[in-house]
């Protein structure tokens, strides 16, 4: 079988990557940047998308934020029909959404090798309450992740 593979300009991917998640088909989806580290690795790593049912605080989705654009962050307050989101990486910056402009839900993590790690795993969802109280020294942990694991990561 023949593999043809093409770049399409992200608003046509992701409108073809939600169109099929409300197919009720799962659709792994590389993620670029560090907004998301060190949970979900720019450039190297994909996440695997799936319908939301009813988003929770915590949950990471692919949301339109601001009326803008797409990203991939976690939610982090839920307020009516108001939804905040951030990236994990990020030190500051919230991004906002109505409930129904999020568009999918990331269930697993797949690192370049193909293999699957759940995202709400009990250490995983421990360890995002953990980082998200750690707000305040992000930038000195994330200084030096940056300088030694990720290029490790990055590496294999």
């Amino acid at each position: 079988m023949e593999t043809i593979h093409r770049v399409l300009p992200n608003n046509e991917l992701l409108a073809e990557v939600i169109r099929l998640v409300n197919e009720g088909r799962r659709v792994a989806l590389p993620v670029k940047g560090n907004s998301m580290l060190p949970f979900i690795i720019g450039g190297v790593e994909s996440v695997e998308l799936v319908k939301p049912e009813v988003p929770q605080v915590g949950d990471v989705v692919l949301a339109w934020i601001n009326g803008s654009r797409y990203v991939v962050h976690r939610i982090i307050k839920i307020e009516g029909n108001r939804v905040q989101l951030m990236g994990d990486g990020n030190l500051g910056g919230d991004e906002f959404c109505q409930l129904s402009e999020v568009a999918a839900r990331a269930e697993y993590v797949i690192n370049k090798h193909g293999r699957k790690r759940y995202l709400y795993t009990r250490w995983r969802v421990f360890a995002s309450r953990l980082w998200w109280g750690l707000k305040p020294l992000r930038r000195i942990i994330l200084g030096v992740y940056r300088r030694t694991w990720l290029k490790v990561e990055q590496a294999m």
